[in-house]
This record gives structure tokens, C-alpha cells and sequence, in this order.
């Protein structure tokens, strides 16, 4: 299920088949291959950051934001809304919910979204940046990328708890070890979760 799938940081996962899909892609090392599909979450620099996209984009690169983004961003762009579903050739990208309940940074006015990416009938599921929210009960995903790194989201703590709401078949943390978190927090998510969960080696 993660064999096509790297963490690249932050809140950044690039998966690399059938298509390169970025989500969220932030400070990226190196040269990166070419997105065909980026997914952003919200309009938060670290989410939404213009010298990383044009890194990725081709004149073909599909660009998925929330309608509630303001920020014109040239290319092939699509914006969708919380509930809806679309279909880039054989991929569906559905946005959920991703809102702060105790924490004024992402409030649920703002209609900042995660998104739930199928890929050959596995769903794979990117938090964006939330705090637990009666919506992920209702989540039926096989993989759960939960942001752990506290502050604007949920701690590890809070994320295994939304894991235990979800009850993915494997949850991966993110969202630490740049701005906020650290690699102490994702090993304390992992003692905490009581699904399986995988650490991945970040750019690896």
C-alpha cells in the first residue's frame, strides 16, 4: 500500500504510480519529477507554495484547490468543495473536512479541506491540517496520513485518537520535523495508535 508512496517532508506525500501526484508539496529538495496531479489542502504557505509548484508543473499538471482559495495559480486548475468528488483519468480526489475546534489557526469557516485520493480501489486518505472532527467517522479509507505535529494541528495524542475514529488498515504520521513537531512526536503516535502504523524516512 506505501511501496509507491514517499513523505517529502512537512506535510508533503508524492505518490509515484500510476501517476505522480503531489499533495501539499513544500520545500522540495533536488529535482523532483514532474507532477501530473498536485492537491492542494489550504491556502497556508507551507501548503500552498507557489515556488514549489511551478518546480512541479508542466503545461499538463492538473491542480486541484478548494473553491474557498482566492489565489489565481496559472494552468490546468480545478477547484472543488467539501463533499464533492472528481475524477482525474482513472484517480478520484473527494475533499472532507479539515477544520481546528480549539485553535483559531484553520477554522471550519474557512472550508480548507483534506482529501481522500482512490487509487486502484485504495483510498487513501491526507488530513490536511485539522484537529479531530466528528466528520472522520464516517471515513472509510485504507490509509490515513494524520498530521501529529501539534500547534496548528492535532499532537500525537489527538492523532491517534482521530486513528482510532478512522481505523485505517495503516496510519502514517506527517506533518512534523518542519515548523512544528518532531521525530519523537510520529514514534509517540506510533506507542499511542492502536491500528498499525507506518514511519516513513522522509524524501525516502
Amino acid at each position: 500500500m506505501l511501496s509507491k508512496i514517499k513523505w517529502l517532508g512537512h506535510a508533503t506525500v508524492m505518490f509515484t504510480a500510476p501517476k505522480i501526484i503531489y499533495i501539499d508539496p513544500y520545500q522540495l529538495k533536488g529535482t523532483p519529477p514532474k507532477a501530473d496531479i498536485i492537491l492542494i489542502t489550504h491556502d497556508h504557505y507551507d501548503h500552498l507554495s507557489e515556488p514549489d509548484i511551478k518546480k512541479i508543473r508542466t503545461a499538463d499538471t492538473v491542480i486541484v484547490i478548494p473553491e474557498s482559495v482566492k489565489k489565481s495559480l496559472p494552468g490546468n486548475l480545478r477547484h472543488i468543495k467539501i463533499g464533492e468528488t472528481i475524477r482525474i483519468a482513472d484517480i478520484t480526489v473527494e475533499a472532507v473536512p479539515a477544520y481546528n475546534t480549539d485553535k483559531q489557526f484553520h477554522p471550519k469557516s474557512a472550508h480548507n479541506v483534506g482529501y481522500i485520493v482512490t487509487i486502484d480501489n485504495t483510498r487513501y486518505y491526507h488530513a490536511g491540517d485539522t484537529d479531530i472532527i466528528p466528520d472522520m467517522k464516517n471515513l472509510k479509507v485504507d490509509v490515513a496520513f494524520l498530521p501529529v505535529g501539534g500547534t496548528y494541528t492535532m499532537n500525537p495524542r489527538e492523532a491517534a485518537e482521530a486513528a482510532e475514529k478512522i481505523q485505517p488498515k495503516i496510519a502514517v504520521p506527517i506533518h512534523y520535523n518542519s515548523i512544528v513537531g518532531s521525530s519523537e512526536d510520529a514514534r509517540l503516535f506510533k506507542e499511542l495508535c492502536s491500528c498499525p502504523v507506518e514511519i516513513l524516512t522522509e524524501g525516502a
